[in-house]
């Protein structure tokens, strides 16, 4: 199956200012990171705030433009695309926000919401639109009359169900799932966790499901990839990465996740150090500073993603380069 969206070498690089005596500096948010999706497969992003996360989120949608590298959606590349086709390609990418409570207009009844896709970007009469919104809602698992009542009115699994029919009014190709649990009761998370998945399997959807949680990413994720400071350092099939994770910052991830089982102990790997500025990331390997494992070429050369053990990893310690230290 070919992919419906294919990233290479995105980056995102922002000017900031340092007061008017300063040079300006460079935050490079995203830092060159590639990946596939296909339809009806998850991709999860995993990793701390501050990664490169909800920039990766913001450039697939098409919010803001890459500084470099190349975006194909359904074919057609985006960088440098005109804006005919620039509003062809934004109905097949929507995304779900975290927070159910701020992203829906407490002045608008949740009919209208769910209309208003459709009003801006598609030419159905007002009873089509609303014969649309009404069957979306039952297929999120809302009643009837839920139609005319504004947001105030639901609970937090409730909006984001909302929040969730609201993506899909435009039969997206790909949707981006924003950390969309993170802000929900654990009882209720399990629930909506489902309705995505039944989703993604009725309407054979592309999930690029960004996520601090790695119990929820083991879950819902077919794919996932660790990203650490703008760059993917660990990319692998769910169960190769939470069986085998070889990235000495994707083991100190999974050593922090609660079992359920409380006979099964694991060895908890404590980081050193906070994450370093993207103003002024360590040269060589940005992880090198934190990483228990770190030797000298790891301080000067920064790692590529390279193959091993059915996933692809970023590290000297695992993939050492010819005539280093650990290669010797």
């Amino acid at each position: 199956m070919s992919p419906v969206l294919i990233a290479q070498d995105l980056a995102r690089h922002y000017q900031v200012s340092r007061g008017p005596f300063a040079e300006t500096a460079t935050v490079k948010a995203l830092d060159g990171v590639s990946f596939t999706l296909e339809k009806g497969k998850t991709l999860a992003v995993v990793g701390e705030s501050g990664c490169g996360k909800s920039t990766l989120a913001r450039l697939v949608t098409m919010i803001e433009p890459p500084t470099q590298g190349s975006l194909i959606i359904d074919g057609q590349e985006i960088v440098g695309a005109t804006p005919a086709t620039m509003r062809t390609l934004r109905p097949r990418v929507q995304i779900v926000f975290q927070n159910p409570y701020n992203s829906l207009n407490p002045r608008q009844k949740i009919g209208k919401a769910l209309e208003e896709p459709l009003l801006v970007n598609t030419t159905l009469s007002a009873a089509q639109r609303t014969e649309k919104a009404r069957a979306m809602m039952a297929a999120v698992g809302l009643r009837p009359e839920h139609y005319d009542r504004y947001p105030h009115m639901f609970s937090g699994g409730q909006r984001q169900r909302i929040a969730i029919a609201r993506a899909l009014m435009l039969d997206p190709e790909i949707l981006v799932l924003d950390e969309p649990v993170s802000a929900l009761d654990i009882s209720i998370q399990a629930q909506v966790l489902n309705l995505i998945a039944d989703l993604q399997q009725q309407h054979n959807l592309a999930y690029l499901f960004i996520s601090h949680d790695l119990s929820v990413v083991r879950h819902i994720a077919d794919e996932v990839m660790v990203m650490y400071l703008g760059r993917a350092v660990e990319k692998a099939p769910r169960d190769v990465l939470f069986g085998n994770p070889q990235h000495p910052y994707t083991q100190a991830l999974l050593s922090a996740t609660p079992r359920p089982d409380p006979e099964k102990k694991r060895q908890r790997i404590v980081l050193k150090g906070e994450l370093p500025s993207p103003i002024n990331p360590p040269p060589g390997c940005t992880f090198h500073p934190r990483c228990p494992l770190a030797y000298d070429t790891c301080r000067v050369l920064n790692p590529a993603l390279l193959p091993h053990g059915g996933a692809e990893v970023a590290c000297h310690v695992v993939n050492p380069p010819a005539g280093s230290a650990s290669a010797a």
